[in-house]
């Protein structure tokens, strides 16, 4: 065997053995592969398996993720006292609001009422106007006939005036005052023209009046211990007692008083029958005992029922009888007497009411019943249905007791508390 034959079958040789050792190698890798492959397998179904078993994250642990993942990007949280501060500021901004809300609510209602009052006022002095229509006729019409042609105020026109006024039932003792005022302010001018007449005569009596005691207010304070205020009406049958009484009623119940009445006035039957007609008008409680009873028996009653029912104001009727000025008297006295067994003050106010339209019998009136009994207050009414308003200055003058009411109508609010600067206005308006 020559050299050639000798190196191709060792070259054959070594080929061969190449061939198996690269086939061992792949083998091999293979078996690598395959145990890789499974191995992965086998990773992969464990890891399934751990996340089948672990829990849920919750939303608290997935906001501290996000949170510690903000501050791994460099993001910081807000300090709870930032927090804190603008949560305060937006609560003092929501009461800030209410509060704006709550002021302009009221100002609204004050203005409301103010507009309320306002009309009302309105309301009532043209109902005085009118009620003082045949007054003011009356003696601005004479005194406009007297003073007719005349440049200046003298003793002639002086004398017009002062018939005027008597006429117009003024009365003869403050008829004389309202002249002697004038005649010291004619002297002090040296000379007065007859146009401003009516401008002097208005200043003086709003001055005549205003120097009268007493308040014409007809509002008032029930009593801080709880008695109820007791108010005992007089006067002669036919001057409006009933009927200012449950007016009355009405007026003090709109002020917001709990009212009851006491049907006194057991001599008449139509009395007791027509204050019930008014206690049901105005919506208010009555007492009332059989035609021909006691008198101070229905007084007490309704004065002890006030009291234990928290009434503030008790009104009193009375028999309007002036035939006896002694029984009259008498009768006045026990009514108070047994009243202030439950009210030792009672009765706070006697209020007498007089007719406009009798004149000089109303001044009359007020002087007998002034001295039977401690009368301190007064109600004029049918003002509106007479020329003898005048009696009103007279009355208000001459016995200085104060005017509380006045009446202009027939309607229940037709009751007015007496206003002197109003009256004086209504009375001297041209």
């Amino acid at each position: 065997m020559g050299l050639f034959s000798f190196f191709k079958k060792k070259k054959k040789k070594e080929t061969e053995e190449v061939d198996n050792i690269q086939e061992e190698i792949r083998q091999e890798t293979a078996e690598v592969t395959q145990g890789t492959a499974e191995a992965s397998r086998e990773t992969g179904e464990v890891s399934r398996t751990a996340e089948e078993q672990q829990p849920e994250k919750t939303t608290e642990q997935v906001q501290q993720s996000e949170s510690e993942g903000s501050h791994a990007v460099g993001e910081k949280p807000q300090p709870d006292d930032a927090v804190r501060r603008a949560e305060e500021e937006k609560n003092r901004v929501e009461e800030e609001r209410k509060r704006a809300e709550e002021q302009k609510r009221q100002a609204e209602e004050e203005r409301r009422l103010a507009e309320e009052e306002r009309r009302q006022a309105e309301e009532e002095r043209k109902g005085l106007e009118k009620s003082l229509k045949k007054t003011k006729e009356g003696v601005f019409g004479r005194l406009a006939r007297a003073i007719v042609g005349k440049s200046k105020v003298d003793d002639e026109v002086l004398d017009k005036l002062e018939e005027a006024l008597i006429l117009s039932d003024v009365g003869p003792n403050t008829t004389i005052q309202i002249i002697e005022r004038i005649e010291k302010r004619v002297a002090a001018d040296k000379y007065m023209n007859t146009s401003e007449l009516n401008r002097i005569l208005k200043e003086e009596v709003a001055s005549m009046l205003a120097e009268n005691k007493g308040s014409d207010s007809g509002y008032f304070e029930a009593p801080e211990n709880g008695d109820p205020y007791v108010i005992m009406v007089v006067g002669v049958n036919g001057v409006g007692k009933t009927t200012t009484i449950g007016k009355l009623a009405n007026m003090f119940k709109k002020q917001g008083y709990k009212v009851m009445l006491g049907a006194a006035d057991t001599f008449r039957a139509a009395a007791i029958d027509q204050l019930k007609i008014w206690s049901d008008r105005a919506g208010v409680d009555i007492v009332a005992q059989s035609m021909g009873s006691d008198p101070a028996s229905v007084a007490y009653d309704t004065v002890s029922s006030a009291k234990a029912n928290h009434a503030d104001v008790v009104i009193i009727d009375t028999a309007g009888r002036l035939h006896n000025k002694v029984n009259l008297m008498n009768e006045l006295t026990k009514i108070k007497k047994v009243m202030q067994k439950i009210v030792p003050s009672a009765p706070q106010e006697i209020l007498l009411v007089i007719d406009a339209s009798t004149g000089q019998n109303a001044i009359e009136q007020t002087k007998q019943f002034t001295e039977a009994t401690d009368v301190n207050a007064l109600a004029v009414t049918k003002l509106d249905g007479t020329a003898k308003g005048g009696v009103v200055l007279g009355i208000s003058n001459e016995f200085n007791i104060p005017v509380k009411y006045i009446g202009v109508g027939e309607k229940i609010d037709d009751l007015q508390i007496f206003d002197k600067e109003q009256f004086v206005d209504s009375l001297f308006d041209f």
